[in-house]
C-alpha cells in the first residue's frame, strides 16, 4: 500500500448510482481516494465525469489485477457479490461489498473464508452502522431512558412506478425483491437494538417467521417477518418494492419509546444525514435528539473500512458490521426467504453450474489422499463427507465442491437424513457437476422402526431415484433388528448386489460383533456375498453409552482386535468424540448432558490429556490428533466428517499430515508406550 499520506487506494467494481454515492463519500473521507473504476462497458458516456480522477478500466478482472488498487468496493447486483469478493481476496485486495454481503449466509461464509485465508479485509456496506446516529441510539437504549425494551418495529418500503421486468428489483436472475435489497436494514437494526438491550453488540433471534407476496417474476414485492429474541423482545419488520411504507424505526420500552425516521440515511439522503432521534415519554411529550451531522453519509463507512485496513484488521470495528454480525443478519434473511418460499432460479441446480468463485469444478485435488477399500472398484478418499445440515442446492454445493476439489470423493448419505433431502441434494450435485463416475456413494436404509428385510429394496429404489443414479457403491443397513434372523438381511442385501444396485461392499451400521460374525458365517455357508463393511462409532474416546437408541461403538479393546483380525473396513461416525476433544469438555465442565453421559470417564480423560499433549508438541489441535488416531488404525478405518463451513472442512484436513506409529496409537489409547510421531506438517 502507498505510504504517501497513508491513504487506501480504492477501486470501484461496477459503476452505478450507489457507486457514485460511495465515490462522494471517499472524496470527503480521511482515509481513502478513488483511483480506478472497473466497468464492463468502459466506453459508456459520463463515466469520467461521474468518477473524476479515476482510471476507467476494461472489466472487473482488470481492476483486480491493477497494482495501484489496494481495496475494492463491489456495487454490482447481488448475485455477483460472492464470486467477485472471493476473486478479489485471492488477488490480495481488501473488499467492501454492498449489502447484502451475499445471497445467503452460506455464500457469505465462503467469502469470509477466502478473506481469512488471504489476510484481507472484508466488510458489508451497511453505511448507517458507522453514522454517529447509530452509536447515539445504542447509548440511549443502554441508558434505560425508555426502560426495558419490549418491541422493535421497522420498515423499509417504497413503490416503484410499476412492474418493470427489466429492472434489477424485479429481475429474478438478479435476486430482486425487497428482502435482500432492503430487508437487511431493519433486520440488522433489530439485532443491534436487541443486543444493546441485553448488553451485547448484537443479538440473534431464536424464532423467525415470515410472509410475503411473490409477484409475477417470482420476487417478493412486499414482505414481513416476525423475530423473537431470547428474553422476550419481539421485532416486527417489513419491506417492499411495490408499496410505500412510513419507514420509521420504533423501539418500545416500559418507560416510553423511540422513533427514528429513515435511519439508513440518518433522516437525510445519500449525501447528508443530520441524524434525528425522537424520544417519546409515557405522557406523550417529545424530545428530539440530533447529532447535527454535515459530513457525507458514505464517508463514515469509508473511514470505518479505511481505519480497519490501515490497522491491519480484517473486519469492521463495532458498531460497524463484523463478520459474525453479517452472518447473523443473513441467517435471518435466509429463514425469512425459506418461510415465504423464495428461491431464485439462479440458486437452483440447472443454473448453479460453477463453484462459488465462478469457476468450473476442479477434479485434480490431492489434499485428501485416496485408498483402496476391499470390494470397491475405485479408490475412495480417506475421509467421507456427511452433509445433513444443508437444505438448498446453493448452500450444500459450496461444501461439496470444496471437499471434491480437495480430493474427497466419498459421500455419506442415508435414507432418513433430512427426510430424503440429503440424498436429493447429492444427486443434484453429482449430475450437475458430472462427477458420478469419479465418486463413491454410501447409501443407508432400514432404520428402526422400519428395520426389516423387505424394506431394504423398497427404500433403496427411492434412494437411487433421489440420487439420480442406478447404484450405490457402499450400502449399510442403518440399524439392526435382532428379532429377524440375520440370514434374511444378508439375502436381501445380496439380492441388491446381484441386481447391480449395490456395486461394492455392504454391511451394517450399529451392528454388534456377534451379529456381524453370524452374518458372515451365514454368507459363507450359503454362497452369498459376505458383509464386507461396518459403520459403527469409533474414536479415541470410547462411547460409554449410546448417544441415540440402537447405536453401537467399536472403540473397545475387543472390537479393535476383531476389526484388525478381520481387516474389516469401518466407516466411523462421531470419530472426533462430538466435541470431547475441544474446550467444550473438561473434568470441571458438566453443563453438556450428552458429553458427560456419553464420554466422561477417567480413561477417556487420560486419552484426552495425551491428545492435548501431543497436539501441543505438533502445533495442532487435540481434534486433529483424535482424527489422525482413527485414520492410523491397523485396519481400513474411514472417518465420517460433518463440517458445516469451509473453515471447519479445512481445519479437519490438518489431521492428514499427522502420521502416528503403532506405538503412538498405544500411548494415546492407554498411556503404555510413547514413541516419536514420525511426521507432522
Amino acid at each position: 500500500m502507498s505510504s504517501e499520506a497513508r491513504k487506501v487506494r480504492w477501486g470501484i467494481l461496477g459503476p452505478g448510482s450507489i457507486a457514485k454515492s460511495f465515490a462522494g463519500g471517499v472524496a470527503q473521507s480521511r482515509t481513502g481516494t478513488v483511483v480506478a473504476l472497473g466497468a464492463r462497458n468502459p466506453g459508456k458516456a459520463g463515466l469520467a465525469e461521474t468518477f473524476p480522477g479515476a482510471r476507467i478500466l476494461d472489466g472487473y478482472d482488470a481492476l483486480l489485477n491493477d497494482a495501484e488498487v489496494d481495496a475494492v468496493y463491489i456495487s454490482i447486483p447481488h448475485p455477483g457479490h460472492a464470486e467477485w469478493a472471493i476473486k478479489a481476496a485471492e488477488a490480495g485486495k481488501h473488499v467492501l461489498c454492498e449489502k447484502p454481503l451475499a445471497l445467503t449466509a452460506f455464500e457469505a461464509d465462503a467469502m469470509i473464508h477466502a478473506a481469512r485465508k488471504a489476510g484481507t479485509f472484508l466488510g458489508e456496506a451497511f453505511m448507517y452502522r458507522l453514522h454517529p446516529q447509530t452509536l447515539q441510539l445504542v447509548e440511549l437504549i443502554k441508558s434505560g431512558v425508555i426502560g426495558d425494551v419490549r418491541m422493535i418495529k421497522s420498515s423499509f418500503g417504497f413503490a416503484m412506478p410499476g412492474f418493470m421486468p427489466e429492472h434489477r428489483l424485479y429481475a429474478n436472475d438478479l435476486a430482486g425483491g425487497g428482502i435482500l435489497d432492503v430487508g437487511g436494514y431493519p433486520a440488522s437494526m433489530a439485532r443491534l437494538i436487541a443486543g444493546a438491550a441485553s448488553g451485547k453488540p448484537f443479538a440473534e433471534p431464536d424464532k423467525v417467521t415470515g410472509a410475503a407476496h411473490l409477484g409475477q417474476s417470482g420476487v417478493d414485492e412486499w414482505a414481513s417477518t416476525l423475530l423473537h429474541f431470547p428474553g422476550g423482545i419481539v421485532s416486527e419488520i417489513s419491506c417492499s418494492i411495490s408499496l410505500t411504507q412510513d419507514n420509521v424505526l420504533r423501539i418500545f420500552g416500559t418507560k416510553g419509546h423511540i422513533e427514528v425516521p429513515d435511519f439508513w440515511f440518518a433522516g437525510g439522503n445519500r449525501d447528508v444525514g443530520p441524524g434525528r432521534i425522537d424520544l417519546i415519554r409515557p405522557d406523550g411529550t417529545r424530545e428530539t435528539i440530533s447529532v447535527n451531522e454535515t459530513r457525507h453519509v458514505y464517508s463514515f463507512e469509508v473511514d470505518g473500512a479505511g481505519d480497519a485496513i490501515l490497522a491491519g484488521n480484517q473486519e469492521f470495528a463495532w458498531p460497524g458490521m463484523g463478520w459474525a454480525d453479517s452472518l447473523g443478519t443473513l441467517r435471518v434473511l435466509d429463514k425469512w426467504r425459506a418461510a415465504v418460499g423464495l428461491e431464485y432460479d439462479i440458486e437452483k441446480p440447472a443454473r448453479r453450474i460453477n463453484t462459488i468463485s465462478g469457476q468450473p469444478l476442479r477434479t485434480d485435488g490431492t489434499s485428501i489422499p485416496k485408498r483402496q477399500i476391499p470390494g470397491l472398484p475405485r479408490p475412495a478418499s480417506c475421509l467421507a463427507l456427511g452433509f445433513e445440515d444443508f437444505r438448498t442446492f446453493s448452500s450444500g454445493s459450496i461444501l461439496l465442491d470444496a471437499f471434491f476439489e480437495a480430493g474427497g470423493n466419498l459421500f455419506d448419505t442415508g435414507y432418513v437424513y433430512g427426510g430424503g433431502y440429503t440424498e436429493a441434494l447429492l444427486g443434484q450435485w453429482l449430475r450437475n457437476r458430472g462427477v458420478r463416475e469419479q465418486s463413491v456413494v454410501i447409501g443407508k436404509g432400514a432404520h428402526s422402526p422400519l428395520c426389516y428385510p423387505d424394506v431394504i429394496g423398497k427404500q433403496l429404489a427411492q434412494t437411487l431415484d433421489r440420487l439420480q443414479t442406478d447404484h450405490v457403491d457402499i450400502y449399510f443397513m442403518h440399524r439392526d433388528n435382532p428379532d429377524v434372523p440375520v440370514g434374511e438381511f444378508v439375502d436381501a442385501m445380496d439380492a441388491e448386489a446381484k441386481a447391480g444396485r449395490i456395486r461394492g461392499p455392504f454391511g451394517g451400521s450399529n451392528w454388534t460383533m456377534a451379529r456381524m460374525d453370524e452374518a458372515i458365517a451365514y454368507a459363507e455357508r450359503t454362497g452369498k456375498q459376505e458383509p464386507g463393511a461396518l459403520s459403527n462409532n469409533f474414536s479415541l474416546a470410547e462411547m460409554l453409552e449410546p448417544i441415540w437408541a440402537g447405536c453401537v461403538t467399536s472403540s473397545t479393546d475387543q472390537w479393535k482386535a476383531w476389526l484388525t483380525a478381520r481387516q474389516m473396513p469401518n466407516f466411523a461416525w462421531s470419530s472426533q468424540g462430538r466435541g470431547f476433544f475441544t474446550d467444550r469438555a473438561g473434568r470441571d465442565k458438566r453443563d453438556n448432558e450428552e458429553l458427560v453421559r456419553v464420554w466422561y470417564s477417567d480413561r477417556n480423560f487420560g486419552r484426552r490429556d495425551r491428545a492435548i499433549e501431543l497436539a501441543n508438541r505438533l502445533g495442532k489441535s487435540p481434534i486433529h490428533v483424535a482424527l489422525a488416531y482413527v485414520l492410523a488404525q491397523p485396519f481400513p478405518s474411514v472417518p465420517l466428517i460433518g463440517p458445516r463451513t469451509l473453515d471447519e472442512l479445512e481445519d479437519s484436513l490438518q489431521a492428514l499430515d499427522i502420521a502416528l506409529s503403532p506405538g503412538d496409537l498405544e500411548w494415546l489409547d492407554s498411556g503404555v508406550e510413547q514413541r516419536r510421531v514420525r511426521g507432522a506438517g
